[in-house]
């Protein structure tokens, strides 16, 4: 069977964290700076820990007001998330002949709230056709990842936040694989025992569902080392 996967979008492929940054730097000035690392998520699950605000969170360090505000600036804006960079240009059109040729499914997941302009479901798609994926499958989302994953049985969530690989591990069969490009050192301590995967990059990531989908004799052991270190099945999915 073909491999069943849903990606994060900002913070995974998508620079949402630099745009808002500028935008905040427009709102309140030069000496908005980005926070500190996310704090670990919780050792044991929460009912829809995240149960969500109406906007995705920023990693920016602004008041609750000051992100109301920015949000509610980047309403204003046409067809903002069409306007993000890609943060390692090339994987999304990696990413598309990969499950071209590999006949993997893909689903993108985001939370991201309206803009003027195109519906936030439209200007996403063609934000990833720009980069390269034709006709991407996106779903704007809000709850559980992990009820999702089970719902549409998804073999695997990359995302690039802990609380939601909680949320896979716990509320489904899915693996989880954290893309974690802060220091290890700030890596929630509960990751490992949980059975999420960790990469640095989107590029590794994929290296990794490559090798997972391989043949045992087309699988280096290298790739199968670095598999069982990230607690990820060596076999492909769906045997």
């Amino acid at each position: 069977m073909p491999l069943r996967i849903a990606f994060d979008l900002d913070g995974v492929f998508a620079d949402m964290e630099g745009e808002l940054l500028r935008q905040s730097k427009i709102l309140f000035g030069e000496s908005v700076v980005p926070a500190p690392a996310p704090p670990a998520a919780p050792d044991a699950p929460e009912a829809d820990a995240a149960a969500e605000s109406a906007s995705p969170a920023t990693k920016l360090q602004l008041t609750a007001r000051q992100v109301a505000r920015l949000w509610r600036h980047v309403a204003t804006l046409e067809n903002f998330w069409q306007s993000l960079a890609e943060l390692e240009p090339g994987v999304i059109a990696r990413l598309s002949t990969l499950a071209s040729d590999r006949r993997w499914e893909i689903i993108f997941l985001t939370k991201r709230p309206e803009t003027a302009g195109a519906t936030s479901q439209v200007q996403t798609q063609r934000w990833l056709e720009s980069k390269g994926f034709s006709l991407p499958s996106v779903f704007v989302v809000q709850g559980s990842r992990g009820r999702i994953a089970a719902s549409l049985g998804i073999d695997f969530v990359v995302d690039d936040r802990p609380e939601n690989c909680l949320d896979v591990v716990t509320d489904s069969k899915a693996r989880a694989i954290l893309v974690w490009r802060e220091d290890e050192d700030l890596l929630p301590a509960a990751t490992s025992r949980l059975g999420i995967g960790t990469v640095k990059s989107v590029a590794e990531c994929l290296d990794i569902l490559t090798a997972i989908d391989a043949s045992p004799a087309e699988r280096p052991g290298v790739v199968s080392r670095v598999m069982r270190l990230l607690g990820l099945n060596t076999e492909p999915a769906g045997v």
